[in-house]
């Protein structure tokens, strides 16, 4: 077949390429990327070294790739590389230390890197560097130029320069770090005769600094140069104000040479040459060490003399009497030369005296009065003539600036006020007076006391023991003074009663009570509570120990005040107390006082009144229940009648017949039958008036006389009569059936026991009817109803 035209070719490749790109989506991934050193990680310096690094990716649907490679040493991008390829590399050729490091690659294809392992290269030896010099011939102390250099070495590099004396040990003399492989310095070297060079190098790498072999060594020989000068001073003996000359002059001729002449450090004159000459007119204060030096590039050589310049009179001086000066005191200035030799200035001396810069006299003394306007800077100067030369000197100034006399001290308390009974602080202080000024206190119990102010911030402060009086202030005296010629000025505490707060401590309260005893419920109670002694104003506060919390509290300008209680009763009873406090900030509690409230006269008077009507009414009771007592006894014995016989009779009885039957010589009988009779007429009309009830047997004893005696049997002991009385319902008495009580009465009048019973129930009763009262009146035979008597009977 023949030839296929190009066009065709690109026609067929682009459509398998969209074929290919149609059958599925392209992609791709980095699988690995590896590094490696070639011929190896460890070579000698000089050797040729390549990095390669290669990557393997996986693809699909991708024709070709496109790599970007980076190569890095210990961190830091060395070099770069793009490329179709999968792999490349990096060479270093030759390999120095400098290229020692841990190299790394880094492939990305399109949006995708990756980094490769880590290897080490470790390039092994250093050049050896060499050493250069401008002048092996030097003079001392001349600078000459050095190089030292190592070609092939590439980086920063640090230089070491030694010099080496014979059969000595390498002295290293300089240091010196370049940025490049060779450096270019200047070196010095004081010392004369021969020694050798060499220099060195330093390099940093990963592992550690790295030095070189020494240089190759170069023989130097520094020479002596010879360039001292020479001086003279003319003339020997110097004397104010003669003419000296000094010249420095140096033996050799050298090119820019240079020559000064020094004095403490001051050029007084310098020269371009070999001989320096100086002409001035010294002072006795120029007198010292000069100093020629003579300098070539960067040596230097000196050479010295002492001169001394003698004085014709010595420098004036002008002195101040009294030093110590004050205002008002007269003072003199005197100037005067303490060394002088008259025959070298023609005995004669001109003195001046200046105040401020403008002459007081030709004199030389002076004398004023100190003042204000006196004040300020005093000097003298002194002129003479040698060798038809006028010259003078001046004085050091003397200030003159008169002290102030110290002013009238005052007296005053720190803070104003004083706690009679504590410690305080008096200040002693003059308004004017020039500094230091020495106070002097004399207190009240004659102690002394010395202060001494040098500032007028200062203060001069006394600590001073309690005084319990305010008059003991009038005995405090204070001294100030500035100036031991003068008396001191005094000031004494008598106005510090009117400058000052004085608070007398306030003293134990005393609690009185008005009244003092006897107090009645009503009554108006005062509570005083005072001082003796205190300041104003003072405050009162009275309590009551079963109170809680204080009565009342009052403040007042006096030395007493009262709390009144008004309409005391039994609750105001009890312990009371008061406290005082003033403005001395101490509060103090008087005694204790018991109050006893006691019951009012009027309520007295009414118990008793009281008490005597109980008393009365009960008399009265007791009284009546004796009345009542010994009444029913005398009713009960005339109703009981004694029984004579066992048969019972009837009797009706009237009132004529009763009294008649104890119308007997006994008087007995008569009494109980008219109070039976009285007793027994009321007892009727109230029952008339009493509602129905059931009555109660009632009992009385009857005596009844026989008509005859003799016919009566003469009984011995007791003949008892029983009667019983019962009220029937209607009014009309009843007689009771049954077993009866009855009353026993014998026959001397005794009653008996109640406690007695009848024996027989079937008693002979005798009835005895009054026809008047109703009354049946029924009497036993005491033979058959006997009544046995109790034990207590």
């Amino acid at each position: 077949m023949g030839s296929r035209p190009p066009g065709l070719l690109l026609l067929l490749s682009s459509l398998l390429l969209i074929l290919k790109f149609a059958r599925g989506e392209s992609s791709f991934i980095i699988d690995t990327v590896g590094l490696s050193i070639l011929p190896k990680d460890n070579v000698q310096s000089g050797t040729k070294v390549m990095i390669c690094c290669d990557a393997r990716v996986s693809s699909s649907n991708i024709s070709y790739l496109e790599y970007l490679f980076k190569f890095m040493r210990d961190g830091v991008e060395i070099h770069t590389a793009n490329t179709t390829k999968d792999s490349t590399y990096y060479e270093i050729n030759p390999a120095r230390a400098v290229n020692s490091g841990n190299y790394q690659c880094q492939v990305s294809v399109k949006n995708k890197n990756r980094l490769s392992n880590t290897k080490t290269l470790d390039v092994k030896g250093l050049q050896t560097p060499i050493l250069h010099l401008n002048n092996s011939t030097p003079y001392e102390s001349e600078a000459f130029k050095v190089t030292c250099s190592a070609p092939d070495e590439k980086g920063a590099l640090t230089f070491n320069f030694y010099k080496t004396f014979r059969y000595g040990q390498p002295q290293r003399i300089k240091k010196q770090q370049s940025t490049s492989n060779f450096l270019e310095t200047t070196l010095t070297l004081s010392h004369i005769g021969d020694c050798f060079l060499s220099c060195d190098y330093e390099i940093s790498l990963i592992s550690g600094p790295t030095s070189s072999n020494i240089s190759n060594e170069i023989q130097v020989k520094v020479q002596e140069l010879n360039i001292i000068p020479e001086m003279t001073i003319l003339p020997n003996d110097i004397y104010e104000p003669d003419i000296v000359e000094v010249t420095c002059k140096v033996q050799i001729h050298l090119e820019d040479i240079e020559i000064f002449l020094v004095k403490d450090r001051t050029i007084l004159k310098r020269t371009t040459g070999k001989t320096l000459i100086h002409r001035y007119s010294p002072k006795p204060t120029d007198s010292g060490e000069l100093v020629c030096k003579a300098e070539w590039r960067n040596v230097q050589k000196e050479n010295y003399k002492t001169i001394k310049v003698k004085e014709v009179f010595s420098k004036p001086r002008l002195y101040l009497e009294p030093v110590d000066l004050f205002e008002g005191e007269r003072f003199r200035l005197n100037c005067s030369v303490k060394v002088f030799f008259p025959e070298m200035i023609g005995n004669t001396l001109k003195y001046r005296l200046y105040k401020d810069g403008t002459e007081l006299t030709s004199s030389a003394t002076y004398v004023d009065d100190a003042r204000p306007n006196s004040n300020g800077n005093y000097s003298c100067k002194v002129e003479g003539t040698r060798i038809s030369i006028n010259f003078h000197k001046e004085s050091e100034a003397v200030i003159v600036n008169a002290k102030v006399p110290v002013s009238d001290p005052e007296l005053s308390v720190v803070g104003g006020k004083i706690f009679l009974g504590k410690r305080f602080q008096l200040i002693c202080h003059s308004h004017t007076g020039t500094f230091p000024i020495k106070y002097t206190l004399f207190t009240n119990n004659g102690m002394k006391m010395s202060r001494e102010v040098s500032r007028s911030e200062d203060r001069a402060t006394f600590d001073i023991l309690p005084i319990y009086k305010s008059s003991d202030l009038k005995t405090f005296l204070c001294h100030a003074s500035n100036n031991p010629r003068t008396a001191s000025k005094a000031a004494s505490g008598q106005h510090l009663l009117k400058s000052t707060n004085i608070i007398e401590p306030i003293s134990k309260p005393e609690l009185i009570i008005h009244p003092s005893q006897d107090i009645t419920e009503g009554q108006s109670i005062k509570l005083v509570c005072s001082v003796q002694t205190g300041s104003r104003p003072i405050n009162f506060t009275w309590y009551h120990q079963e109170s809680n919390g204080a009565l009342a509290s009052l403040s007042t300008n006096k030395l007493e005040e009262y709390h009144n209680i008004s309409s005391a009763n039994k609750k105001h009873s009890g312990k009371y107390y008061c406290s005082s406090t003033n403005p001395a900030n101490e509060s103090k509690w008087s005694e204790s006082v018991t109050i006893e409230v006691k019951m009012a006269g009027w309520k007295k008077a009414l118990i008793i009144v009281f008490c005597l009507v109980l008393l009365l009414i009960l008399f009265l009771v007791i009284a009546l229940k004796t009345r009542l007592f010994h009444f029913k006894r005398k009713r009960m014995a005339n109703l009981s009648v004694k029984s004579v016989s066992t048969k019972v009779e009837r009797l009706s009885l009237t009132q004529a017949e009763v009294i008649d039957a104890n119308a007997t010589p006994s008087m007995m009988g008569k009494s109980v039958w008219s109070d039976q009779v009285s007793g027994s007429e009321s007892d009727d009309q109230n029952s008339s008036m009493l509602p129905e009830k059931k009555s109660e047997p009632e009992y009385t004893e009857v005596q009844i006389k026989d008509a005859d005696p003799a016919k009566a049997p003469a009984k011995q002991g007791t003949d008892n009569i029983y009667s019983e009385v019962r009220n029937s319902q209607q009014g009309a008495p009843e007689v009771p059936d049954g077993p009866v009580e009855y009353a026993q009465l014998n026959h001397d009048g005794n009653h008996q026991p109640d406690n007695c019973q009848v024996v027989d129930q079937s008693l002979n009763r005798e009835n005895i009817t009054d026809s008047e009262n109703n009354t049946d009146v029924h009497t036993g035979d005491p033979e058959e109803g006997t009544c046995d008597p109790a034990p207590d009977c």
